[in-house]
């Protein structure tokens, strides 16, 4: 798996190529690899491979050869969901400045520090502006080289073409003087010494492409999908000034081994690397060497960045484009979202080929169509269309083709919640983006993770990174549950960055308490890389109403579980289950979020406000005094007798309350040493508000009551609920807590401790712990 380099510049380097020191003094002028994070001196560039392997990422890379995007006009950040609005103007396919990294940018007021200065003059060097072609002078972008006054003209351009990362031969390029009357080729022997000054300024010239006398070269074509018949990654062609674009495809065809296919059935596409990327296919008469040579013109820079793929006429991915509609009132019938949607595009006449599959208790469905066009005009008329005043989300996926995989890749599908953690998901999705492959990367805040699993639904093997707390995290869980028999991974192994304020399973998995921040994030895919596979039981909560009592509306989260007409509800539980003292402080805590939802933006805020809470509870009316006779509890067909307790937690991971174990340590007692995979819950119950600050802060464990894998519970009157972290007010009646035929594989990070954090093309091996049963 390889795809060609992309280099960017990180800043000052030290480091070896080929395991030999280069000894080279070039220190500010280094070259940084976008896909792997190779770092190389721009001078010993030519050293490393053209190909990138990915390096310690390649195990969880999407290959941008196994994606395939409709050949529309819609702009990629509306594919991925970046984009939050339409342009005016349909613009050629770009990739934003979210996932490129800086330019060569500088301005005219970035002087040298004075001492620095008076070190130049004394060393009798020379300070020059160089401009790369015309582009790089309207858009007043250039770089400043450092040159002898008494430096010949080759060694000036050397200094010129290696600021841009330039490698054409001196014999192809040439400088001028960017502000004499007349532009012409620098020939002095000592040209700095000659060059222009204005009103002040330093002196400043232009690098320029030698186009006279300069009718033949050569251009890379690189194989765009061609299917696994071609296993070049690339091929150099000869090219003349009369080449035109039907003589490229047939001398491609013969150096990629497929001469027998027929030219008229490909197309070649000009790809320009340019802060972004953006593509055009090309017209068969057209001849490249001289679009080249134009290009040059007005900068060699982007000369070099421009790239000539060979492509099938036929979009790979064939004619069905599919597009994810969001936002419509959850739980209506298929008829009435056919009806929503033949209202808003049948007046337009952009009836999609089918629907399917609807997500109906998220409101969300995907739109088939088979030609482009019409997909296009459907993707806007859809994103600036309401239903119940809410704007209609609309996404353009791609397709991945899971045959493009290389064998023991599985890739990462990325899931962002950019709204946990205060700013820290938007600079990791951004981060991610610009690390990983940009379509295995989803923001939850535009469709939530439907969409990306929508589009992983057909690769075999693949791993999940959940970006939030232990509720984005139970959310895409639930998610992969209802979608996991139509995929070909149903049970794809979940990996965490904490980004919210408990993350107890973040805890117990040892991903820690939660992001600050402050490790670099080709760090965390280097721990998912390592982390190792295992389960996680699952638990069907089901809350029965008594049918004396009158029908109320419970306060809970519409996608938390699911009603019977029964006035039955089921909830799936990962961690924890709680009755009392503890699910009522949730409960507060909870509604005092969803009032002022702005205030509670950091970790530190949030627990300040539970012991806040706690503190008035003390003094307050006490609605779970005497928790234990207003339920009863059964455990494995065995009825418990409970201690005097206000408060009943049933946990299926040793971790409650941001990090608290009430289960306490291990002593000699009738009851087996838990965890997360054994079939049994711990049941532990608490005495009030002092007695849980107390398990909160480690100076106390809860009260051990049983261990069993089925339990029953009479509510013999209304006491308030929670579901890992989901509080209501429950009316009496019973709840039953089993063990549920969902599965879930997680991902536990290992404890290798990395010395070196330094991105390379080599990943390092080291022993894993373990795996547990």
């Amino acid at each position: 798996m390889s795809a060609a380099r992309n280099w960017t510049t990180p800043g000052p380097l030290s480091v070896k190529v080929d395991k030999k020191t280069c000894w080279t003094g070039e220190c500010l002028a280094g070259m940084r690899c976008e896909w792997c994070g190779y770092t190389v001196h721009a001078m010993c560039a030519d050293k490393v491979p053209t190909d990138c392997t990915f390096g310690l990422l390649e195990p969880i890379m999407l290959p941008p050869t196994a994606v395939s995007i409709p050949r529309t006009e819609v702009p990629m950040e509306a594919i991925i969901g970046v984009q939050s609005r339409r342009k005016d103007t349909l613009s050629p396919r770009s990739i934003s400045e979210e996932f490129t990294s800086g330019d060569y940018k500088a301005r005219d007021n970035e002087e040298p520090p004075r001492d620095r200065a008076r070190d130049r003059d004394e060393k009798d060097e020379e300070v020059v502006k160089v401009f790369d072609g015309n582009n790089s002078l309207r858009r007043r972008m250039f770089r400043l080289v450092t040159v002898s006054r008494a430096a010949s003209v080759s060694e000036f351009l050397t200094a010129a073409m290696r600021a841009f990362h330039v490698p054409q031969e001196n014999s192809k390029t040439y400088l001028t003087d960017a502000y004499s009357a007349e532009e012409t080729e620098l020939t002095d022997p000592l040209p700095v010494g000659k060059l222009t000054r204005r009103d002040g300024k330093r002196p400043a010239v232009f690098l320029r492409y030698r186009e006279k006398d300069n009718d033949e070269g050569c251009i890379r074509v690189y194989p765009s999908r061609l299917g696994g018949a071609v296993v070049m990654d690339q091929t150099v062609l000869p090219v003349t000034s009369t080449t035109c674009v039907t003589d490229i495809i047939v001398h491609a065809l013969n150096k990629f081994g497929i001469p027998e296919n027929k030219p008229d059935d490909y197309r070649l596409v000009e790809v320009i690397l340019d802060k972004g990327v953006s593509e055009r296919v090309m017209e068969n008469i057209e001849r490249p060497w001289e679009l080249l040579k134009a290009v040059g013109r007005d900068s060699i820079r982007q000369m070099e960045m421009t790239r000539f793929y060979l492509q099938l006429a036929k979009d790979p991915h064939g004619p069905s484009i599919a597009l994810f509609v969001g936002s419509l009132p959850p739980n209506l019938s298929q008829r009435q979202y056919e009806n929503i949607l033949a209202d808003i595009l049948g007046k337009a006449g952009y009836k999609y080929s089918s629907i399917g599959p609807i997500y109906y208790e998220y409101g969300s469905m995907v739109l088939t169509y088979e030609d482009s066009d019409l997909a296009v005009r459907a993707f806007y008329t859809l994103r600036e269309s309401c239903y119940d005043d809410k704007n209609l989300l609309v996404m353009l996926l791609p397709n991945i083709q899971p045959q493009m995989i290389p064998e023991g890749v599985q890739p990462l599908l990325v899931f962002v919640n950019v709204k946990s953690g205060g700013c820290q998901g938007l600079e990791l999705i951004t981060s991610f983006r610009k690390l990983l492959n940009p379509y295995q990367v989803f923001d939850l805040d535009n469709g939530g993770p439907l969409p990306g699993l929508y589009v992983f639904r057909h690769v075999k093997k693949y791993k999940i990174l959940v970006c939030g707390g232990d509720g984005t995290i139970g959310w895409v869980l639930q998610c992969l549950d209802n979608v996991g028999q139509d995929s070909e991974c149903q049970h794809p192994a979940c990996a965490i960055v904490p980004l919210g304020t408990g993350n107890d399973l973040a805890r117990v998995l040892r991903w820690g308490p939660g992001y600050n921040g402050g490790e670099d994030p080709i760090n965390l895919l280097k721990d998912v890389i390592d982390a190792e596979d295992i389960r996680l039981d699952r638990w069907t909560v089901v809350f029965h109403q008594d049918e004396k009592v009158e029908d109320k509306q419970t306060q809970t989260n519409s996608t938390a579980g699911s009603t019977s007409e029964d006035n039955t509800q089921i909830f799936v539980m990962n961690n924890y289950f709680g009755i009392g003292i503890e699910a009522e402080l949730c409960l507060d805590f909870h509604n005092a979020r969803e009032e002022n939802p702005n205030k509670f933006n950091s970790r530190l805020h949030n627990k300040g406000v539970y012991v806040k809470m706690g503190l008035r509870k003390m003094v307050s009316r006490k609605l779970c005094k005497d928790l234990h006779k207003e339920i009863r509890l059964e455990v494995d067909g065995r009825t418990v007798e409970l201690p005097p307790v206000e408060g009943v937690i049933i946990l299926n991971i040793l971790s409650w309350g941001s990090g608290a174990n009430p289960w306490g340590p291990e002593k000699d007692d009738q009851f087996n040493k838990p965890n997360h995979w054994d079939g049994h819950l711990e049941v532990v119950g608490v005495t009030g508000i002092v007695h849980l600050g107390q398990i909160q802060s480690g100076l106390r464990s809860a009260i051990r009551i049983a261990q069993g894998g089925h339990i029953r519970i009479k509510l013999n009157s209304e006491l308030p609920v929670q579901v890992d972290g989901e509080p209501w007010n429950q009316a009496p009646g019973e709840v039953v807590v089993l063990k549920s035929a969902l599965k879930a594989t997680m991902l536990k990070k290992s404890k290798i401790k990395r010395r070196n954090t330094e991105p390379s093309l080599h990943a390092s091996n080291g022993d894993k712990e373990p795996t547990d049963p």
